[in-house]
């Protein structure tokens, strides 16, 4: 049976309950057709919707990684039942716990990944008529949910290993004529960083905030008015500037400052977060608990001084080959990527988070930048449109080159270990959640009903 025809048919039984979660991320107002909402299981004392079932499948549909069909949609409601289990476990156990920084964590980098499956954040702020602060107050307890649920599986699959016989004995059995070609990849190591808005551009989203805010101030303008017409946070622009019930810590903290002292019912002076300029009016706070109006208006940053992020990455380029700093310190300590510069400047897919990077895959800056580059080069600083979609300048570290070939161990050992080991574990951790299932009360309703955008 063929290497990707074997990991598909586990897909459901490895992924779950929490990776498929993270890439099931439109929400239902995304969805076309109206759709009764309806209770479809009940995991001890928590509920499963369909709209929750829905938004899973159609995660899986909008990456095209199938079609719908109803044996899918079961399979969903099952990954959610398990997460549900797990979730349920984990929470009665003491010594698993998820600080608020992992959660933020979490949070940035699908908001990173979300971003880059759709283009820019405007575009992500539009599909879910949803500001992105909105989004991500929306999906924090969830996340929380899952990070604990994540511990407490990764305990188990922590003990599944993998001897290289086994390794051997699983590549065995796949019929040389199924073995898939490798396309050409690279692994490879940056520090990014964004260039500053030009004087010109900062100048014109001040003066268009101030202007609007003189408007609200001395010429009686409505603040919801001009947040419809004007605010370029897409998602509560359509309802006059207005986000409900907002926890000051999930706020930036340029935005939590104004938000905690502002008198109820003043317009603020302009103040700028790392979203752009602002205007904003408390409409009531209780604890740390706001309902506000604002309006936001974004720096246009095409327009930008590259000269001095220009300098500033030569003079880092020159403390790697002239001072023997260490790449890796330089890209934790000055990139302005986090999913990359967590991990030493190493470059991933942001959408499935692997580092063999697809070299027909990436764009012509990258292309360009990467071909004159030797094993172990830095490059001189260049303009590159990151994985994300974002503009920016990098310097480019080759760390490895594979050419196109035929999956082998001599090559692909790690890849055929992972995917072997992936195999292991998905049956081990099907025995394993078979049990878990019996400590928790599970009740299913109804049949597997067909998703809404997969009928029209």
């Amino acid at each position: 049976m063929p290497v990707r025809t074997r990991l598909t048919r586990l897909l459901f039984v490895l992924t779950y309950p929490l990776l498929a979660g993270w890439i099931a991320a439109l929400p239902a107002a995304a969805q076309d057709g109206e759709v009764v909402d309806e209770i479809v299981a009940i995991v001890g004392n928590d509920i499963i919707l369909r709209s929750d079932v829905d938004g899973l499948v159609y995660g899986y549909i909008q990456q095209g990684r199938t079609t719908y069909s109803p044996e899918l949609w079961r399979e969903a409601l099952e990954q959610l039942i398990d997460q549900r289990v797990l979730t349920i476990l984990a929470e009665r156990d003491t010594t698993i716990e998820v600080s608020d920084d992992e959660v933020d964590q979490a949070l940035d980098q699908r908001i990173q990944q979300l971003t880059a499956q759709v283009g820019s954040q405007a575009q992500l702020e539009e599909l879910y008529g949803k500001s992105v602060v909105q989004i991500r107050a929306e999906l924090r307890e969830e996340f929380r949910d899952r990070l604990l649920a994540e511990q407490y599986q990764n305990r188990k699959l922590q003990q599944i290993k993998i001897t290289p016989s086994e390794v051997r004995e699983w590549f065995r059995q796949i019929p040389q004529d199924s073995l898939p070609t490798v396309p050409a990849t690279i692994r490879a190591s940056h520090v990014v960083r964004y260039p500053d808005p030009s004087p010109e551009a900062r100048a014109e989203a001040l003066e268009i905030i101030t202007a609007i805010r003189d408007s609200i101030v001395t010429g009686g303008a409505s603040l919801e008015e001009m947040a419809e017409l004007f605010s370029d946070d897409a998602g509560s622009a359509q309802n006059g500037g207005r986000l409900q019930d907002f926890k000051l810590d999930d706020l930036v903290p340029e935005f939590a400052a104004v938000a905690s002292r502002l008198p109820i019912g003043e317009i603020s002076q302009v103040f700028e977060t790392p979203f752009g300029y602002h205007i904003l009016r408390v409409n009531s706070r209780r604890g740390d608990v706001v309902d506000f109006n604002h309006i936001l208006i974004q720096i246009d940053r095409t327009k930008f001084d590259a000269t001095g992020t220009i300098q500033f990455l030569s003079v880092l380029r020159d403390s790697v080959l002239l001072h023997n700093v260490p790449f890796e310190t330089i890209a934790r300590r000055h990139s302005q990527e986090q999913l990359s510069a967590q991990r030493g400047g190493r470059i991933v897919d942001p959408r499935t988070l692997e580092r063999d990077l697809v070299l027909d895959a990436l764009g012509p800056s990258w292309r360009s930048t990467i071909d004159t580059l030797e094993i172990g080069e830095i490059s001189h600083p260049a303009e590159v449109e990151l994985l994300d979609g974002d503009r920016a300048f990098h310097i480019v570290k080759l760390t490895r080159r594979v050419p196109e070939h035929t999956l082998s161990l001599e090559t692909d050992y790690a890849r055929i270990e992972q995917y072997a080991l992936q195999e292991k574990r998905a049956v081990e951790m099907r025995k394993w959640l078979d049990q878990l299932r019996k400590e928790v009360y599970i009740e299913v309703r109804g049949k597997a009903e067909a998703l809404s955008v997969a009928r029209n």
